[in-house]
């Protein structure tokens, strides 16, 4: 399969910023890691390959990119104001210079977001503020409030809340979404959450999947025997849900 490397500084983010493109044609699917994870991991850890058919058949193109853990949710060297302030860089960053370098390699009309644990919250609060941009949404064990404390996992904002806080958590923002043109464009997309049935997160996305029932978003939500927050896992799934 064809692999590329790039590189740029961004303005944005005031620093360089590095991805890894796979295959030559096909819906572009926009790779969020984990926490701990670089834009490498999906090649790492298999995930890459398990796509290989797709990609080789030029059915996708996987732009894997960084994912800023350490900088913004989890660099807790920072006030959490300036955590959040740091992930909206982020995503400006992700709409400003990789969506448009995405557009300019290759011309489908068809761009997908996915994720696992952090990167599946990153992908979801991305595509649900942002749906006209995308058309499918594909997040694996995510947590999508990282305000809320669950068994060992904390409040990744230690306790401070604000607007940008409430604005980039969907299951904080979706209860009392009632703009109809977002709720159209997010009842287009085709929404893919998986969980497993062990993994303590589990509340949290039944909790997000009656949210979106209530606001008539349909979606799938796929609960997976164990823990399933592994890359054995993900590798199973990323060939069924991508």
């Amino acid at each position: 399969m064809k692999r590329e490397y790039l590189r740029w500084y961004s303005q944005r983010l005031h620093r360089d910023m590095e991805l890894l493109v796979f295959g030559h044609a096909g819906a572009k699917v926009l790779m969020f890691p984990t926490r701990d994870g670089r834009f490498w991991e999906y090649e790492e850890l298999g995930i890459v390959d398990s796509l290989a058919d797709k990609l080789d058949a030029g059915h996708l193109q996987l732009y894997c990119i960084e994912g800023l853990a350490a900088e913004t949710f989890y660099g807790f060297h920072r006030h959490p104001a300036e955590r959040m302030r740091r992930h909206a860089a982020f995503e400006d960053y992700i709409l400003q210079e990789v969506l448009p370098l995405m557009a300019q390699m290759n011309p489908h009309d068809s761009i997908v977001v996915q994720g696992c644990s952090l990167g599946a919250f990153q992908a979801a609060s991305l595509v649900f503020r942002h749906p006209h941009l995308f058309s499918k949404l594909v997040a694996f064990s995510g947590r999508y409030d990282l305000t809320m404390k669950v068994e060992s996992f904390g409040d990744l904002l230690d306790g401070y809340y604000d607007d940008d806080v409430y604005f980039h958590t969907p299951s904080h923002f979706l209860p009392n979404l009632v703009c109809e043109w977002r709720l159209e464009r997010l009842r287009r997309l085709d929404i893919v959450l998986t969980i497993g049935d062990a993994d303590p997160f589990l509340d949290n996305n039944r909790y997000l999947s009656r949210l979106l029932l209530d606001k008539n978003v349909g979606h799938q939500l796929h609960v997976w025997d164990g823990r399933a927050h592994r890359a054995g896992a993900w590798r199973k799934m990323a060939p069924l849900y991508i």
